[in-house]
């Protein structure tokens, strides 16, 4: 059997994985060393000089990546912005990168704080309508940026169309699937040039590490760009940061599945409730991108579910205050499940630039791995309370 005929799991198990020559052992061991001896003749046997260029934990996790994503290289990176920014580095001054109004805050943030005072321009549009791109495309546009789904509505964008469109106009994709992973979306093989993630996210999957990887179509400039980025600005994660994310790989299949069954029921459960306005989540057959998502997502709808509640902000907050399983948190992807009340999170105190507006009785759950009719009990008791005043 090859590698490429073998299951996700068995594949993320051993993705990246040696036996350590010297002790034997099964799991690979931490590198912390900066440095690494020279023969005298000046050349490096084993392949590594100075650990701002290469650590072995770091070809690890990148090898791993690599392999799992159908990928021709990666790059880790130390959080998922560093990741998004050496992207970006690709650009030059006077080109434009084609964004959704509902991007990533952060990806924002980095575009109007750094990149646009280096010459180079943000243009929205809905990514979810390939006509709305069209019109956005203009003689220097070099990127369609892509968040899908998206956080926190999470809209679906078709990678596919959207990726054919760019070809033909010599334009570059890249896809931030922190929310799908590897597991549920590869946006390599629907004809993305780089796919993002926040591996702090599902994929180390502990709430326990900051990091951020890319996968690359090609060895070609974007690759390069964001290679010279890492090394140069310094943005390279520690050996310890590339062990945990490694371990997080090798259960990553197995805790996505659950997750997504598991946000799954519990969308339906919001659904039912009389207490929620509206709920957004890809495997809804009513909610928005359901039919791009039930072909371009393989295996469930990620472990993400945002609802708005009856009665404005006040309402939201008197959920997010009444829950005893889900903790009140920033953040996602871990095996506790969280709650947040989006639009008084710290990260949204400032505007992205694009004209979204975070609803005021939004609640973004990340649904971890308890008992699923444990955190449904939990979410009930909060709404029954919810509704007492401020409802017409």
């Amino acid at each position: 059997m090859t590698h490429k005929d073998q299951a996700l799991e068995t594949r993320a198990v051993h993705a990246g994985r040696t036996i350590d020559p010297s002790t034997r052992a099964i799991v690979q061991p931490i590198h912390l060393s900066t440095t690494f001896e020279r023969e005298p003749d000046g050349s490096y046997p084993g392949g590594f000089s100075y650990a701002k260029f290469g650590n072995p934990n770091r070809d690890w996790l990148e090898t791993s990546v690599t392999e799992l994503e159908g990928a021709i290289c990666s790059i880790a990176f130390s959080a998922g912005l560093g990741a998004i920014a050496g992207v970006l580095s690709a650009l030059a001054p006077g080109d434009r990168v084609i964004v959704s109004n509902d991007v990533f805050q952060g990806t924002a943030r980095v575009l109007n704080d750094q990149f646009k005072r280096w010459g180079i321009e943000m243009d929205v549009a809905d990514t979810c309508d390939l006509s709305s791109i069209e019109r956005a495309i203009r003689p220097r546009t070099r990127l369609i940026w892509i968040d899908t789904p998206s956080n926190p509505l999470l809209r679906v964008a078709d990678i596919a169309k959207i990726s054919a469109l760019a070809r033909s106009k010599a334009i570059w994709v890249a896809v931030d699937s922190t929310f799908a992973t590897v597991v549920l979306q590869r946006p390599i093989g629907l004809g993305a040039d780089v796919v993002v993630y926040a591996a702090t996210k599902f994929i180390a999957g502990h709430s326990d590490v900051v990091c951020g990887l890319a996968a690359f179509r090609e060895r070609g400039v974007l690759y390069e760009r964001a290679r010279a980025f890492q090394v140069n600005l310094g943005v390279t994660p520690s050996p310890f940061d590339c062990w945990l994310v490694h371990r997080g790989l090798k259960t990553l299949p197995l805790r996505i599945k659950a997750q997504s069954a598991a946000a799954l029921r519990i969308a339906e459960f919001l659904q039912t409730n009389d207490a929620v306005e509206t709920v957004f989540y890809p495997g809804l057959p009513q909610c928005e991108g359901y039919q791009i998502a039930q072909t371009q997502m393989a295996g469930g709808f990620g472990g993400i579910v945002s609802f708005t509640v009856k009665g404005g902000n006040a309402a939201a907050m008197r959920v997010a205050a009444g829950v005893r399983l889900f903790t009140r948190a920033s953040s996602l992807g871990g095996v506790e499940s969280l709650i947040e009340h989006r639009a008084s999170s710290p990260v949204q105190t400032r505007g992205q630039g694009t004209g979204f507006q975070i609803p005021d009785n939004l609640l973004r759950l990340s649904i971890g791995l308890e008992n699923v009719e444990d955190l449904i009990r939990d979410l009930a008791n909060a709404l029954s309370t919810s509704q007492s005043i401020d409802v017409e």
